[in-house]
């Protein structure tokens, strides 16, 4: 897999791999762990529940923008990550450890900024492990990616076992434990990243980079959170427009107008490829408004619309203390056939809900082999779409995810009766497949085009977009019980078919921009091409 890869790929590939594993078991569980009264956890109620759940996954992906500045002018990218990795650990750590309110709160800050130090700066490692231009940048990747989705695969399963069979502490624990491993293989793997830049341009530390960052990042965004709180607090805008959404709307403001400043005061051969993935970026917020709604309106669906009888898995999932018992819920949202109703229905053993969550990274470990062939085929053929291409293509496949679940939603009458699991398992399936066109590609393409002096900057903008889709989803989300549940569906069809023809219509834009943005490089590296270079023939892309 690895094969004519750089060596620093499989440093980054487990480290990320056993980072994944502790954020997405921490996440699998964290809604439960909320509203549970009756095994030792906080015991809210499921709106406080997951309005925190919503802020977190928003907050997790917008501080990466703040980190990537950091490494691009001050930390560097690979202290970033070993900082970065260190405080998530004590914030699972501190949610399995350390009872109270003030340290749950705590111990969530310290994984959100954690995460912002990571995140970005891994990702800008990877791509600085290939040289400009190079076609294996797509593959490496892929590679990368699934390295990613081996950890969110497994986690899941570790965390039904740990928590129902010793209690919550242990599973968040074992976050902690995964994190701890993963700082370690990245420390102990330096000698395979020497000859990767570090810091954007290779430039000299920016003195002041805290006060810049203070003055010209965080105040105007807390100023604006609080300004937007305040006035749909008074007004009472009502609808979407709560003080809270309003408040993070209003907090996004400045750092969007930093990214347009960023681009204005840009020398001129750089305002192109700034331009370009700034346009990108703002697409790609319907594809994660879509697909982190496996955390709200799938996992909603499976747990009360989805026929979750274990059958001939009871046994098993017993054994391993990751089955569920029915509640009164189960049979009350909507029915079970009368011929399918079991004699004793609440004796009967259940898939747990949150084992779902594997389909989708089970599919990414299945399917990504088989993307990176098709492209290199492609490539092989002079037939390869182009990065935009693929991320175009991305978002059409995920409409078709969504065609399904329109489907599952009449199939069943509106959900008034129980639906085969294997609808889930079909949209898991083709979104996972459009995920694969587009988030490893947005990556590289980041890497591809980003000015050396704010590769990590930019990488942020990347997740800042990530995060901005994520609190999307929960505003979809909270759509679940006041409009049809095929209404939710095709609000997201109609807007991942409106995002892949936006960006389908920028694809030739974007290329002449990569084009003219490889040859500024070529030009810039003169005949060498550095050690990490390539010496197979490369071929261009195509749409």
């Amino acid at each position: 897999m690895f094969k004519k890869h750089p060596k620093g790929l499989p440093v980054l590939f487990f480290t990320e791999m056993w980072e994944r594993f502790a954020y997405y078991l921490m996440l699998g569980i964290f809604v439960l762990y909320m509203t549970d009264s009756e095994r030792g956890g906080l015991g809210f109620d499921t709106g406080p529940a997951n309005n925190i759940y919503g802020w977190f996954i928003a907050l997790v992906y917008l501080t990466p923008f703040i980190g990537g500045i950091i490494a691009d002018r001050y930390l560097g990218y690979r202290k970033s990550v070993v900082t970065g990795g260190l405080l998530m650990a004590v914030g699972y750590l501190g949610l399995g450890l350390v009872p109270g309110m003030a340290p749950f709160y705590i111990s969530l800050g310290l994984i959100i900024f954690g995460n912002g130090f990571f995140k970005p700066n891994i990702s800008s490692i990877v791509g600085r492990l290939y040289p400009e231009g190079s076609k294996l940048k797509d593959t490496g990747y892929n590679i990368f990616y699934m390295g990613i989705n081996i950890g969110a695969f497994v986690c899941n399963f570790v965390a039904a076992i740990l928590r129902n069979r010793f209690g919550w502490g242990w599973a968040f624990a074992a976050a902690g434990i995964g994190m701890i491993i993963g700082v370690i293989i990245f420390i102990r793997g330096q000698k395979n990243l020497e000859g990767t830049s570090d810091r954007g341009d290779d430039s000299v530390v920016e003195e002041n980079v805290l006060l810049k960052l203070a003055t010209q990042i965080f105040l105007p965004a807390i100023a604006a959170g609080l300004l937007g709180y305040v006035l749909s607090s008074l007004l009472k805008f009502g609808g979407f427009f709560t003080p809270a959404n309003t408040a993070f709307v209003f907090a996004v403001i400045p750092i969007v107008i930093y990214y347009v400043l960023l681009w204005a005061k840009a020398p001129q051969h750089e305002r192109g490829p700034i331009a370009a993935l700034l346009a990108i970026c703002a697409v790609v917020i319907v594809f994660w408004m879509i697909f982190h709604q496996n955390g709200n309106t799938l996992t909603l669906w499976g747990r009360d619309h989805t026929d979750r009888e274990a059958g001939v898995l009871a046994p098993v999932l017993e054994i391993f203390y990751m089955d569920q018992r029915p509640t009164e819920r189960y049979y009350q949202v909507s029915k079970v056939p009368d011929a399918e109703m079991p004699e004793n229905p609440m004796n009967i053993t259940l898939i747990s809900t949150e084992l779902f969550q594997s389909i989708n990274p089970g599919f990414i470990i299945i399917f990504t082999p088989l993307v990176v062939g098709l492209f290199a085929l492609l490539r092989r053929r002079n037939k390869e779409p182009s990065t935009p291409a693929k991320i175009a293509w991305g978002l059409v496949i995920t409409a078709l995810s969504t065609l399904v679940m329109v489907t599952a939603v009449r199939m069943t009458h509106g959900g008034e009766i129980k639906a085969s699991p294997m609808w889930l398992v079909g949209t898991y399936g083709i979104i996972t497949i459009g995920e694969l066109f587009l988030s490893p590609m947005g990556l590289s393409l980041v890497s591809k085009l980003a000015p050396a002096r704010v590769t990590g900057l930019m990488m942020g903008a990347w997740f800042l977009a990530t995060a901005i889709g994520n609190k999307m989803s929960g505003v979809i989300g909270g759509l679940w019980e006041k409009i049809p549940l095929e209404g939710i569906f095709w609000i997201n069809c109609v807007s991942a078919l409106a995002a892949a023809a936006a960006i389908a219509a920028l694809v030739p834009w974007i290329r002449r921009i990569m084009a003219e943005h490889e040859t500024n490089m070529a030009n810039r590296r003169g005949p060498t091409s550095g050690p990490n270079a390539s010496t197979s023939p490369e071929v261009p892309d195509k749409e």
